[in-house]
């Protein structure tokens, strides 16, 4: 007889924290882990839209919702993240929370380039800082951080969101080995083009193998407890092993170039 998956909140614990949920890939999360069972603390500056989360969730799945609404730029945020689940057996932390400087780097305001560093690297260490050690001390847990594709090679025109992407997919395959040992799962998601508003403002175009965000949050649940890298969807892994390993580095950026190029 074939043994059924343990559930989400068996595997982890009861609650889950998605750290920029309002909208898009992070509201896809939290959607999919509500339909496992998970209790959500759902984080982000619009406090209208997660109260909307809010409301659907609890009547969809009967979870119970906590919203927390600041600015993960913020360095005290973290503490204020930490004060709020205090007392909650939390299973499960999804960073998905990003800042995109668009255009030439040498024409980026200073504010920009200063908002990808706060959020897209500052944000998460300051965040797996206050919330990963209780996880370690109960001695199970997950964690995923949201690269992308785009961290496997230089970008152009988004050259420093793509740094910030490389660093979080560095930082999540060493604490893979790093917190294995206290029962602690991390994982980094690094996940192609999807259809969230994001996107669609930047680039504004189908590509090959582009994921819904629905999808990709799936895909990337399924794949908890399977590596410290994971790509959703097939012409997204092709792509990153014709990137990453097959084309010569110069190469591999010209090609990106062209596509990133007309972005706005």
């Amino acid at each position: 007889m074939k043994r059924r998956a343990r559930s989400l909140p068996d595997r982890y614990g009861p609650w889950a924290l998605v750290a920029g949920a309002s909208e898009g890939l992070g509201a896809a999360f939290a959607s999919q882990l509500a339909a496992r069972g998970m209790h959500l603390v759902l984080v982000a500056r619009r406090g209208h839209l997660l109260a909307q989360l809010e409301e659907q969730f609890t009547t969809e799945y009967q979870v119970e919702v906590r919203c927390v609404v600041g600015d993960l730029a913020d360095p005290t945020f973290a503490e204020t993240l930490a004060g709020a689940v205090a007392g909650l057996e939390l299973g499960i932390v999804i960073y998905n929370a990003a800042y995109t400087a668009v255009g030439p780097f040498t024409e980026a305001p200073e504010e920009e380039i200063e908002q990808v560093v706060d959020v897209n690297v500052l944000g998460p260490l300051r965040v797996l800082r206050a919330l990963v050690p209780a996880m370690c001390a109960r001695g199970r847990g997950a964690v995923v951080l949201m690269s992308s594709l785009s961290g496997l090679q230089g970008t152009p025109f988004i050259s420093v969101y793509a740094a910030s992407k490389a660093f979080n997919m560095i930082l999540a395959e060493g604490l893979w080995y790093e917190l294995r040992a206290h029962g602690v799962e991390v994982v980094a998601c690094c996940a192609g083009a999807m259809s969230t508003p994001g996107y669609i403002k930047s680039f504004n175009r189908d590509v090959p193998g582009m994921l819904s965000p629905e999808e990709a949050a799936r895909r990337t649940l399924d794949g908890l407890g399977g590596g410290p890298r994971l790509v959703p969807g097939v012409v997204n892994r092709l792509t990153a092993v014709l990137l990453g390993r097959l084309l010569p580095r110069r190469w591999a950026v010209r090609l990106i170039g062209r596509n990133t190029k007309h972005v706005t």
